[in-house]
């Protein structure tokens, strides 16, 4: 059973413009860790991003959480961690501040994460096999669909799960072969034009077949200059993205987006406010076929289900250390999949945790297996930091979900 909860407030001073972006100009990379000591000494970790200030309130909501399951045993807890989910998130004094959002439910999702982790530290299995290894009503155990009936009921996600119950053995190859990644540090908002086209040639170098671009300038002539950097860089053939963080209003999301079009971006990234899905749908139809990615600051399921429902993501980019945590990024692949949108996580994380949960996606899911974000910053601060080898997510072989880091 758990006996002993520990809370950490861990912040990583960033360097010479990494992490920056429109919004974010000066980010300290930080985590509200939760750490859950058993009575054997195991011990699981998990956390929450942000991005300095705050991190301490978070930590704050993780403890009030945390100080619930001690002296529950996991395996208990994630037979049925569907209700705890529901029951925690919907504690009746702690919702009145989010609801499901916000400090309070980055609380909830550090708890969540190492729930998981201590789960698969138990069992000896790195998370990735856990998961793969239950059963689609095991899978369903651990989620809470509530909210989500209209679109996805308990019986539409268990036949949903166990229709690609044939195909998974095919789909277990990628367990060799590696998840492919994609390089999205090589344009960070504070990099000079040079230092872009340098890490451009560098990322193409090391195998890299995608890579992203922070826009969003209060000169647009600046972001177009620096995607014609990137793509005449990359060369044609690779998939070029575009990230705005969130930093333009409609009109102007609108005639930016179509300027450019001209140099073919796989995907515009949070072009607009992350509340405004009607935004983002007249966004889609204006600027069309060119496709939006979204969904690093959509902090639950049921915004997400909303977005789906406007038909105006074409990727999915949830976050399970910004969502509730594993358990809430599981209901919104299922979601996504009766949709048939792929989901292509932001990494709050830098990729420790995704590493796992993209193999889940594709293995017992059934998601395509397109790319995985990849953010080197932190990797030193890892016990076990995510090992990417010609542009590729080598699976990951220790127990839990490797999240543990070295504090």
């Amino acid at each position: 059973m758990i006996t002993k909860i520990l809370i950490d407030d861990a912040r990583f001073a960033l360097e010479n413009g990494a992490g920056s972006d429109a919004i974010h100009k000066d980010p300290t990379y930080s985590y509200a860790v939760t750490k859950l000591v058993d009575d054997s000494d195991i011990m699981g970790s998990g956390f929450a991003f942000t991005l300095g200030e705050g991190n301490d309130l978070v930590c704050k909501a993780a403890q009030f959480y945390a100080n619930k399951l001690i002296g529950k045993d996991i395996e208990e807890l994630m037979a049925n961690f569907g209700k705890v989910f529901n029951d925690l998130s919907n504690e009746q004094q702690f919702r009145w501040l989010g609801p499901h959002k916000g400090v309070v439910h980055l609380g909830l999702a550090s708890v969540t994460n190492a729930c998981y982790d201590l789960w698969a530290k138990k069992r000896k299995l790195p998370l990735w096999k856990l998961l793969i290894d239950l059963s689609p009503e095991q899978i369903l155990n651990t989620l809470d669909l509530s909210y989500l009936e209209d679109e996805l009921s308990r019986e539409q996600a268990l036949q949903l799960m166990q229709s690609q119950i044939a195909g998974k053995k095919e789909r277990e190859k990628i367990i060799e072969t590696g998840y492919t990644g994609y390089d999205t540090s090589i344009g960070w908002f504070n990099y000079p034009d040079e230092k872009v086209r340098e890490n451009c040639k560098k990322a193409v170098a090391e195998g890299f077949t995608a890579m992203k671009l922070k826009v969003g300038s209060t000169d647009s002539e600046r972001d177009i200059r620096r995607a014609n950097i990137v793509r005449e860089t990359a060369g044609e053939k690779v998939k070029v993205m575009l990230d705005a963080n969130q930093q333009w209003t409609l009109p102007q999301a609108i005639k930016i987006c179509k300027q450019l079009q001209s140099i073919n971006p796989y995907w515009i990234e949070e072009p607009t406010h992350p509340d405004d899905v009607l935004a983002h749908k007249t966004l889609a139809n204006a600027i069309a076929p060119t496709k939006l990615a979204l969904g690093e600051h959509v902090p639950n399921r049921i915004i997400f289900k909303n977005y789906l429902q406007a038909k105006c993501a074409d990727f999915i980019q949830v976050d399970a250390v910004r969502v509730g945590g594993v358990s809430e990024f599981i209901t919104v692949s299922l979601l996504c999949k009766k949709f048939g949108i792929p989901v292509v996580p932001h990494v709050g994380d830098m990729g420790q945790l995704h590493q796992h949960l993209v193999l889940f996606n594709h293995i017992s899911l059934g998601h395509e297996a397109l790319f995985l974000e990849h953010i080197p910053h932190l990797q030193k601060h890892f016990v076990h930091p995510a090992i990417i080898e010609n542009g590729v997510y080598k699976t990951p072989q220790e127990t839990g979900s490797s999240c543990d880091l070295k504090i």
